[in-house]
């Protein structure tokens, strides 16, 4: 294969193990008004139909839900998207704020004095760090609202409205007994399925999924009341005895007729 002037290149077919469909490329090339031939370059090339690795991916977009097991551990970017800082106390207020602890511990002493007590020991009244800490709010980082989004789109993809259980429903998890509720932002869209006989048992759900589980579904309707029937197979039917009686049964013979005329 001609490279440009004076310079070509020669394919040859690997022998070596492992290496199918590749070849040697050798490129060599002659100076002009030269009569010698230089060898510029001698490497290994993958051809059409060559075996290749596949492509590298980062492990980051390789891993999948699922795929980590016990012991693994799964690291997080700094600048992750779906994070973003929490409380940590480093904005904590000034001194002279209204919530600061120095303020606190004066408005107590005043509060000492004029109900004729001791202040209590240990108390961090308005510290912003003692309510983080009752809340579960003192994290380095939280959601953002892009990992909200995010999210919540896998969670309505796998039990949203637009599923065929959902479509298919009696009604939505909305007004579902089985229905948990959550806490934060996301509980006005989103709560626990309860049902341990419903596909969604222990997953987070979207309040306008639905299944066969619901809880008003199974309850068991009244048995119809059945119709009147066209043949009455209850009251006796009259038979005739002998033809052309018409149904009636001739009275019996009194026994005592012919004791005279014997």
């Amino acid at each position: 294969m001609s490279e440009g002037d004076r310079v070509v290149t020669h394919f040859f077919e690997c022998k070596e193990f492992g290496y199918r469909g590749w070849r040697w490329a050798v490129t060599v090339a002659r100076a002009s008004r030269a009569k010698l031939i230089t060898l510029d370059e001698t490497v290994l090339l993958p051809g059409p139909d060559a075996l290749q690795a596949p492509e590298w991916v980062p492990w980051s977009e390789r891993l999948r839900p699922g795929d980590m097991g016990p012991g693994d551990l799964l690291p997080t970017e700094a600048d992750d998207l779906r994070l973003e800082p929490g409380y940590t106390g480093e904005d904590a207020p000034p001194p002279n704020a209204v919530v600061s602890e120095e303020m606190a511990s004066r408005v107590e002493a005043e509060d000492a004095e004029l109900a004729d007590r001791d202040a209590p020991v240990g108390t961090a009244r308005g510290s912003i760090a003692a309510v983080a800490d009752e809340l579960g709010m003192r994290r380095a980082r939280v959601l953002s609202r892009y990992g909200l989004h995010a999210a919540a789109d896998r969670w309505e993809e796998s039990f949203g409205g637009k599923t065929a259980m959902a479509q298919a429903a009696p009604a939505s998890c909305v007004s579902c007994a089985f229905l948990v509720p959550i806490a934060g932002s996301l509980s006005q869209a989103f709560g626990i399925c309860a049902n341990e006989f419903g596909p969604a048992d222990g997953h987070v759900v979207a309040l306008d999924y639905g299944c066969g589980g619901h809880s008003e579904a199974a309850v068991m309707p009244k048995p119809p009341r059945p119709a009147a029937p066209v043949l009455d197979t209850v009251a006796p039917d009259p038979f005739a005895l002998r033809p052309g009686s018409g149904g009636s049964v001739p009275d019996a013979p009194d026994p005592t007729e012919d004791l005279g005329h014997s």
